[in-house]
């Protein structure tokens, strides 16, 4: 799973603190239990810090061109898929 936070401004709080409620909602829905993740990759993009995303799809684009904040949340089966 990754999980990508575009906060309207700095940040409050820790990165960690915002994890497991997002876990917790998708629990029942999308996976039986957050113990099925074997993989998880969290990042904040605050503004003012510069960062371009290489190939976004056209939803997160929009969202991208949207107004913030942004949580893009990537789900897959394979969990060394960016890893080689």
């Amino acid at each position: 799973m990754t999980l990508y936070y575009l906060p309207e401004g700095e940040m409050q709080g820790d990165l960690d603190n915002i994890v497991k409620p997002i876990l917790d909602a998708l629990s029942k829905h999308i996976y039986v239990d957050d113990g099925q993740i074997e993989r998880l990759v969290v990042q904040k993009f605050e503004p003012g810090n510069v960062f371009t995303f290489q190939k976004p799809t056209t939803t997160f684009a929009k969202a991208l061109a949207g107004d913030r904040p942004i949580l893009y949340v990537r789900i897959s089966a394979d969990p060394h898929e960016e890893l080689a």
